[in-house]
């Protein structure tokens, strides 16, 4: 890791559940708080399927990535909203097949500054640097991922499932607009969220809602595509998660992956 450690912004509240450890206790993960485990019972009881599209999340990050690095040639990365370290971390993926690359992660939760600063060591020929910062705030992002990418370079800009944590009134596809708007041309886009194409995820969701600090909106296929507005899709385009440019492991099957969508966009 670099030096670059702000304070976390929000003191560690462990009695309210938050998004990053809630998705941990979903991956299997034990970074997480009683508060944590609960919501996460709440939507499996609900969906149970939910754990299965958070590990189809993290198989398209890893897909994306090879693609971006090997296909594309970058090497230089933005993961934002990057959420507790687990298996195939973005620098791990890309530093596996190009050393030199350079990473910044983003989050607000204090929790997992922690785990980023103890875990997300990067090559000695590349770099990681973590950002605690809110993806609302656009202009910090940018400022303090500056101090460890070349933005006269293209970027990898990886948002899962950060945008369904932000409502209409928002307005998330502006703010992914300021961010792709920073990069230069060259740069790419890769992006999941969950679709409301399921009556009982919708219910699930709700519920979790009810209970939780923050919020998930789920969204239509289409409303998601519209983040990608004024970028060149990469083939198949937006799709179900599992269905973008599957492996030979078999992960390309349908089931919880149909209420999620993933894809990936080139900025021109």
């Amino acid at each position: 890791m670099s030096d670059h450690r702000q304070p976390p912004a929000d003191p560690l509240r462990t009695d309210v559940p938050h998004s990053a450890r809630v998705w941990n206790y979903l991956l299997g993960g034990k970074d997480n708080y009683p508060a944590d485990a609960e919501a996460g019972e709440t939507i499996l009881k609900a969906f149970p399927d939910i754990a299965g599209i958070a590990r189809d999340q993290r198989a398209f990050l890893a897909r994306a990535v090879r693609f971006l690095t090997e296909e594309a040639g970058l090497r230089q990365f933005l993961d934002i909203g990057t959420g507790l370290p687990t298996a195939d971390n973005t620098h791990e993926v890309a530093q596996r097949r190009a050393p030199e690359s350079r990473i910044v992660y983003v989050d607000n939760d204090p929790l997992v500054l922690t785990h980023a600063r103890a875990l997300l060591t990067s090559t000695p020929q590349g770099a990681c640097a973590y950002v605690d910062a809110d993806v609302r705030d656009t202009s910090r992002v940018i400022e303090e991922a500056a101090r460890t990418l070349d933005f006269r370079h293209p970027i990898g800009l990886t948002l899962l499932g950060i945008m369904g944590q932000l409502p209409d009134d928002e307005d998330p596809w502006a703010l992914v607009g300021s961010l792709i708007a920073a990069l230069p041309s060259g740069s790419y886009l890769a992006l999941a969220d969950g679709t409301d194409t399921s009556d009982t995820l919708t219910r699930a969701v709700e519920e979790y809602n009810r209970h939780s600090a923050s919020s998930y909106h789920l969204r239509s296929p289409a409303r998601i595509s519209a983040f990608f507005d004024g970028l060149e899709l990469v083939e198949p385009g937006v799709v179900r998660t599992s269905h973008w440019r599957p492996d030979s492991s078999g992960n390309g099957q349908d089931a919880p992956s149909s209420h999620a969508v993933s894809g990936v966009g080139r900025k021109p």
